[in-house]
């Protein structure tokens, strides 16, 4: 009998969730209201009280911190090349120059050794990224970011419900950025969230968020910066209050699948085949996603079709940004960054969410064996 297709990716909302939206729209109020206000409070009582204030995207938020850090033209931030395009875009919005550094070859996570060597006296902040949700040594990177008096603006847009030695990604830091997009441990549909340091920080990023525009009285309006249309939906917000009421139980049941993964590869798994696990984390990473990094015998087209004949579903994050026609044109070229390269070129994401069952997670093993066999 054929098996049913196993997708790579697919979002859980349950009944009162889809209920909770219908409230929305029959209330009259869709747009930012009681909802994004509800949902700003629960992320700000999960991150420890710290200001978080929602939008309508995970990209605008980092490109508001840039803002709100007085980053521009002149400015260099050094960021990754393994992550969605959109993490080193945000730079160019600003008027400022990304720089890259290779990434670490086990944690496919920026290499802080190679960060700290790119560092110049333009170099005004740094955009570390947490792939599939696993952070970075955050003690060394708030180090080098203290040593160099340099802004930090996590992208964070995986990462939610993962922990650096027991505290939350999000609690602690400069600014951290949350996405909710659709295929996220959490998601609002499309949204994002920023947490920032203080009240006037808060404030510049509700201006930035809606075009700069401060209210007073009933009638006042005033715009002293120039803001965009970045806000968050009250349908959104309710979406996203629905999942994150479960983000605990999502996060235990995403590392539980994380580990049948590697019980089903076994230890022999990568001298067999020449592929590579990712770090097996079950502490700090949330397990957005579940990566292996082919070996170089098969090319990731030739993977990714078998394994879709085969009924399973396959993903892959990121090719390298600075190979992408945007960053050429800039300079960037082949060979600049040859482990981001490498593992751009052969880095795939095998099926990972929250309703999957270890039957899943076994059919995937064995479809990526059989392939590779």
């Amino acid at each position: 009998m054929t098996q049913s297709f196993l997708p790579f990716s697919k979002p859980t909302i349950d009944e009162a969730t889809i209920a909770a939206v219908g409230d929305v729209l029959r209330s009259g109020w869709i747009t930012s209201g009681p909802k994004v206000q509800a949902f700003e409070k629960a992320l700000s009582d999960y991150l420890d009280g710290r200001i978080v204030r929602t939008f309508n995207s995970g990209t605008c938020t980092m490109e508001i911190a840039l803002r709100i850090a007085g980053i521009g033209a002149g400015d260099e931030v050094i960021t990754t090349p393994i992550s969605w395009v959109a993490t080193a875009n945000v730079i160019i919005e600003t008027g400022a120059t990304p720089v890259f550094a290779d990434i670490d070859p086990i944690t496919r996570n920026i290499d802080l050794d190679k960060l700290e060597a790119a560092i110049t006296p333009r170099t005004k902040a740094v955009i570390p990224v947490y792939l599939s949700g696993l952070p970075v040594d955050m003690d060394r990177l708030y180090a080098i970011a203290k040593k160099h008096n340099l802004r930090v603006i996590e992208d964070a847009a995986q990462a939610l419900g993962s922990t650096w030695k027991g505290k939350r990604i999000g609690a602690f830091g400069d600014f951290v950025s949350f996405s909710f997009q659709a295929n996220k441990n959490v998601t609002s549909s499309e949204g994002g969230c920023l947490v920032v340091n203080n009240a006037d920080e808060a404030r510049l990023a509700e201006k930035y968020r809606l075009q700069g525009v401060t209210r007073s009285g009933f009638d006042g309006l005033e715009v002293d910066v120039l803001g965009s249309k970045f806000n968050m939906t009250d349908v959104a917000a309710a979406i996203g209050l629905g999942q994150f009421a479960h983000i605990d139980a999502i996060t235990e049941k995403r590392r539980g699948l994380a580990q049948h993964y590697f019980e089903m590869f076994g230890p022999d798994f990568e001298a067999q085949t020449g592929a590579q696990l990712p770090v097996a984390d079950f502490e700090n990473s949330n397990w957005h996603m579940f990566q292996l990094v082919l070996p170089e015998r098969i090319t990731r087209a030739a993977f990714m079709e078998k394994m879709m004949e085969r009924q399973i579903g396959i993903g892959y994050h990121y090719p390298p940004i600075h190979l992408l026609k945007l960053y050429r044109d800039r300079g960037f070229r082949e060979g600049m960054f040859p482990i981001a390269e490498r593992v751009g070129r052969l880095i795939v994401s095998l099926p990972m969410f929250t309703a999957m069952s270890k039957e899943d997670v076994e059919r995937a093993v064995g479809a990526v064996k059989s392939v590779l066999a």
